[in-house]
C-alpha cells in the first residue's frame, strides 16, 4: 500500500497491492493497524455500495453536524471523484480535487470530514463502495450544486442524471454559514 497528499490539505489516494493469476485476483481493502500507521483514520463506522448507470451523478453531499470522513473505490466501472474543501478556515476553502477511479486499478481516495464528495458514472455502470466515519444522518445533510459556477468543477459530463434533490442543490455561496465547517 503506498499512501500519497492529495491536492488539497487531508485528501490522501492510496494504492493498494492487487495480486493476480489465470483465476482473477485478490487484494486487501483495510486493515486497521496499517491504515492507522499511514496516518488515516482507525474508526469506519458504515459502508456503503451504490451501483448505477453511465452519467449517474450522485453529490456534491456532506453532513454537518457529524461529519464524515469517507474512504472510496470503484469495484467495477469507471467514476470521476470529486472532493470540495469546505472548511471556511481552509486556505483551500471551495477548491476542488478530482480523481478518475476504476475497478481495473487498484486506487481509493480518502476524503476527511470538512468536504463535500461527489462522483459521475463513465462506465456502462459501477459498483463504488465507501467506508463512513460516521453513520449516516439525514437531519445532517447537505448538498452544493454539481455545476456551481463559483467551484468551476471540471466535470467530464455535460448532462448528468441527478436525482431531484441534487437538481435543487444551492450553490456554496447560497449555503447557511452554519452548514459548513468552521
Amino acid at each position: 500500500m503506498i499512501v500519497e497528499p492529495g491536492q488539497l490539505d487531508g485528501l490522501r489516494l492510496i494504492r493498494l497491492r492487487r495480486f493476480g493469476d489465470a483465476r482473477g485476483w485478490f487484494l486487501e481493502s483495510w486493515q486497521e493497524a496499517r491504515y492507522r500507521d499511514a496516518g488515516l483514520p482507525e474508526r469506519f463506522v458504515q459502508d456503503n455500495f451504490s451501483y448505477s448507470a453511465r452519467g449517474v451523478l450522485r453529490g456534491l453531499h456532506f453532513q454537518n453536524p457529524n461529519a464524515q470522513g469517507k474512504l472510496v473505490m470503484v469495484l467495477l466501472g469507471e467514476v470521476w471523484d470529486v472532493a470540495v474543501d469546505l472548511r471556511r478556515s481552509s486556505p483551500t476553502f471551495g477548491r476542488w480535487q478530482g480523481v478518475r477511479l476504476s475497478g481495473n486499478e487498484p486506487l481509493q481516495f480518502y476524503v476527511p470530514p470538512g468536504f463535500a464528495h461527489g462522483f459521475v458514472v463513465l462506465s456502462d455502470t459501477a459498483l463504488f463502495h465507501y467506508k463512513c466515519t460516521a453513520p449516516y444522518s439525514p437531519a445532517d445533510e447537505h448538498s452544493v450544486r454539481w455545476d456551481d459556477p463559483d467551484l468551476a468543477i471540471a466535470w467530464p459530463v455535460r448532462d448528468p442524471v441527478l436525482s431531484a434533490r441534487d437538481a435543487a442543490a444551492p450553490r456554496l455561496r447560497d449555503l447557511p454559514p452554519e452548514s459548513l465547517f468552521p
